[in-house]
């Protein structure tokens, strides 16, 4: 810095030495993070991986039916149906992941969950069991795919009526597609629900 006599102020001094290397680790960062980087793990995760990077689809007869990592909404009775999703503006929108945000005393919540619980017991009358908490509360992301074991099992007796199948044979379908903790000790058994509804199809078919 330095000072003029007259006024006693100050002025800058040449900038260029500070910009131009600012400006070229700049530049260089730019090259490195968003354009080879991005490249680099597209490219791995094609070669390596490449069904989850192309978002887990699940294909039928050539065409995309669905994504083993969302949701999708199953009302009819022969059907496992999927636990309830909060998402805006329609169920499951994956680009609205989102819980309800209600809380436990909640009036709001509690008639969507005895309106859940009526539905399930109008669609299967005979059944008394209690009905598990998965079916009738939607989960934080409201994109789930999966449903418990136990909600799975509630619901074999009236997808068995509906189809015409053996009880037996739908829970050994439930237990084929039965998914175990991961790593074997985090989270629990769960069941993704496209995938049990897409073979409960496919042996309606045969």
């Amino acid at each position: 810095m330095k000072t003029t006599p007259e006024t006693n102020s100050t002025e800058p001094d040449d900038k260029s030495p500070v910009l131009r290397p600012a400006l070229v680790l700049f530049l260089v960062l730019s090259l490195l993070t968003g354009l080879l980087y991005p490249l680099l793990v597209t490219g791995v995760a094609q070669a390596v991986f490449p069904h989850q990077a192309n978002g887990s689809l699940v294909q039928r007869g050539g065409l995309a039916v669905g994504s083993e990592l969302i949701g999708q909404p199953f009302s009819q009775p022969g059907h496992f149906w999927s636990r309830p999703s909060a998402t805006g503006p329609m169920a499951y929108n994956g680009g609205a992941s989102s819980g309800s945000n209600l809380g436990p005393s909640h009036p709001a919540l509690a008639e969507a969950v005895q309106a859940r619980i009526a539905a399930l017991r109008a669609a299967d009358p005979g059944n008394t069991a209690p009905v598990p908490v998965d079916l009738v509360t939607a989960s934080a992301s409201g994109l789930d795919p999966h449903i418990s074991l136990a909600a799975a099992r509630y619901q074999v007796a009236r997808v068995a009526r509906v189809r015409g199948l053996a009880p037996e044979q739908l829970n050994a379908l439930v237990d084929q597609h039965t998914e175990g903790a991961w790593l074997g000790f985090l989270g629990e058994a769960r069941v993704n629900v496209l995938a049990l509804n897409l073979a409960l199809d496919a042996i309606a078919r045969n």
